[in-house]
C-alpha cells in the first residue's frame, strides 16, 4: 500500500497517517487537542508528540477547554514537573493562554470549528502533490489564519505551525498523489 513519504513504517506515524491526518475535523475539543500538539511540537519532531499524545490528554483534562483556562501557578508547577509532556514553561503558558482564546471564539462564532471552517468556506483544500518536497512548509492560508489567532491572543501558532494543523486537522488535504488515503478524500 502506497503512503506518504514521511510517514514511516513506525507502527504510531502509520497509524496517524492513516487515520488522522488529512481527516476533516469539526470536534473543538479534538481541535484544540491538536492546536496544542502542534504548538508543543515547535522545535520538536512530530513522532516526540505523538509519542507524548496520551501523556498529554491526561496531563490536560484531555484537553477541556474550560478547565486548563483555569489553571492556577500551582497546575502549571505540576505540568513543568510532568516527565511525559514537553517540560516548557512558554508552551505550557500558551496552552491556557490558548484556552482562554479559544473560549472567546466560541462564544463570537459559536463554535472554534465554525471558525475555523469558514477560512475554506467550509470545504476542505485538496492538493495534488506528486512528492512530500512539493509540500509548503507554510501559505497566505496559514499566514492569515496566524495572523488572526495571534491578534487573538493565542501563542505557539506561527505560521509554519498552523499550516501543519490545518492539515493535520483536514483543512487542507496534502496527502500525495500516489498515497491511498488520497483517493479516500
Amino acid at each position: 500500500m502506497k503512503r506518504c513519504e514521511w510517514s514511516t513504517s513506525e507502527e504510531i506515524y502509520v497509524k496517524y497517517h492513516d487515520e488522522e491526518w488529512g481527516v476533516p475535523v469539526y470536534d473543538d475539543r479534538l481541535l484544540f487537542e491538536m492546536l496544542t500538539l502542534e504548538g508543543a511540537q515547535a522545535g520538536l519532531s512530530w513522532i516526540t508528540i505523538l509519542k507524548k499524545r496520551e501523556n498529554y490528554k491526561a496531563a490536560f483534562d484531555n484537553f477541556d477547554v474550560k478547565k486548563i483556562a483555569n489553571y492556577d501557578e500551582e497546575k502549571v508547577q505540576s505540568l513543568l514537573e510532568n516527565k511525559g509532556i514537553v517540560r516548557n514553561k512558554l508552551k505550557i503558558n500558551s496552552t491556557i493562554t490558548n484556552a482562554k482564546a479559544f473560549i472567546e471564539i466560541q462564544k463570537e462564532f459559536g463554535s472554534f470549528s465554525k471558525f475555523l471552517w469558514e477560512y475554506v468556506n467550509n470545504q476542505p483544500i485538496i492538493n495534488n502533490w506528486t512528492t512530500i518536497n512539493e509540500l509548503p512548509a507554510k501559505t497566505d492560508l496559514s499566514d492569515k489564519l496566524s495572523k488572526d489567532l495571534k491578534k487573538r491572543g493565542f501563542k505557539f501558532v506561527g505560521s509554519t505551525i498552523i499550516y501543519a494543523y490545518l492539515q493535520g486537522v483536514g483543512l487542507v488535504n496534502d496527502h500525495i498523489d500516489s498515497c491511498f488515503r488520497k483517493s479516500e478524500s
